[in-house]
C-alpha cells in the first residue's frame, strides 16, 4: 500500500472575530481564489432587489456546467442585456458559459449594467467593478483599507491574499450577516448548495451534510466555511492539492459519514481513499 499526506493548515475564528483554533499556521497568507465569491457576489444583490436565489447562487459558484447551472447563468446575462461574447472568463470545450466562473461573470456583467459601467475590460483591476470588489473584500475582512495583496486569477479576474485567519472572519462576517446583502447571497447558497459547486466538491457537500452553514472553495487547496453559530473556518492545503479538504473539514466538523473520500480513476474505479488524521 502507498501512503502519501497532504498537509491542512485549519484555522477558527468565533462569532466575535476572535481566533478560536489554530492547526498550522493561521498568518499564513495565500489567495483566496473561488472563495472569494459570496463576497464578490455581494456586488450583485446590492445592485437589484428582485433576483431569484438561484441567480444568486450562481453568481457565487464554481459550477460544474450542469443543465441547470448553465440556465443560470443564461438568466444574469439575460439581465445584464450581454451574451456569451462579452464573458471574459475564457472558453472551456469551446464555450465560455461552460468555464466554472461563468455565473461570477455574468453577475459582474449585471453589476455593470446596474450601474452604467462599461462591459469591455470589467475583469481588470483598474475598472469601477474591481474596485469595489476589492472594497468589499476589504471590508468583509476587517482590514481597515490595509493593503491587500492582488494578482490574477485563473479566470482573468483579480484575486486577493489574505491569511487564513482573516478568510475566516470573512465568512463569520457572512453568516453573521454584518455585510450589506450577506443575507441574501447566505440563503441563496444555503437553499441550492448543489449550484454551488456540484456533488463530490467540499463546499456542496458539507452544505448539505449540515444546512446552515454556508461553503465555498478554491483553486490550489483553499475552503473556507460560516458557520451557523456566527464563527468562521478556512482551510488551505499546503501542496496545494484539494481532494484532502473535505476528509479535514469533516473532521473539523464532527461529520463522521463524510471523513473518508474514495478516490476513483476514470473508469469510475476505486483506487485509494483519503482520510483525515488529527
Amino acid at each position: 500500500m502507498v501512503e502519501s499526506r497532504h498537509r491542512i493548515h485549519a484555522v477558527r475564528v468565533d462569532a466575535s472575530g476572535s481566533l478560536a483554533e489554530e492547526r498550522g499556521d493561521a498568518g499564513l497568507v495565500t489567495f483566496m481564489r473561488s472563495a472569494a465569491k459570496p463576497i464578490q457576489a455581494l456586488l450583485l444583490v446590492r445592485s437589484y432587489d428582485d433576483l431569484a436565489e438561484e441567480d444568486i447562487a450562481i453568481a457565487a459558484a464554481s459550477h460544474h456546467a450542469r443543465a441547470e447551472q448553465l440556465a443560470a447563468v443564461r438568466e444574469l446575462l439575460a439581465r445584464a442585456g450581454a451574451t456569451e461574447d462579452d464573458l471574459e472568463c475564457g472558453p472551456v470545450n469551446g464555450s465560455r458559459l461552460e468555464h466554472n466562473c461563468s455565473g461570477k461573470h455574468a453577475g459582474f456583467l449585471c453589476v455593470c449594467a446596474a450601474h452604467g459601467w462599461p462591459f469591455e475590460d470589467y475583469r481588470v483591476r483598474e475598472h469601477p467593478l474591481q474596485i469595489q470588489v476589492l472594497a468589499a473584500l476589504d471590508e468583509a475582512a476587517g482590514l481597515g483599507g490595509n493593503e491587500i495583496p492582488v494578482a490574477v486569477d485563473g479566470c482573468g479576474v483579480p484575486t486577493f491574499g489574505l491569511s487564513l485567519e482573516r478568510m475566516a472572519a470573512s465568512f463569520g462576517r457572512l453568516v453573521r450577516n454584518e455585510l450589506e446583502g450577506a443575507d441574501r447571497v447566505t440563503a441563496a447558497m444555503r437553499e441550492h448548495p448543489a449550484l454551488v459547486e456540484g456533488p463530490g466538491s467540499a463546499a456542496t457537500e458539507v452544505m448539505q451534510a449540515l444546512p446552515g452553514l454556508v461553503a465555498k472553495g478554491g483553486a490550489e487547496g483553499v475552503l473556507c466555511i460560516g458557520l451557523g453559530d456566527g464563527s468562521g473556518l478556512a482551510l488551505k492545503s499546503e501542496d496545494g492539492s484539494g481532494r484532502g479538504l473535505l476528509p479535514a473539514a469533516a473532521l473539523l466538523l464532527d461529520l463522521a459519514d463524510l471523513r473518508v473520500s474514495t478516490i476513483r480513476n476514470s473508469r469510475g474505479e476505486a483506487v485509494g481513499e483519503v482520510t483525515a488524521e488529527s
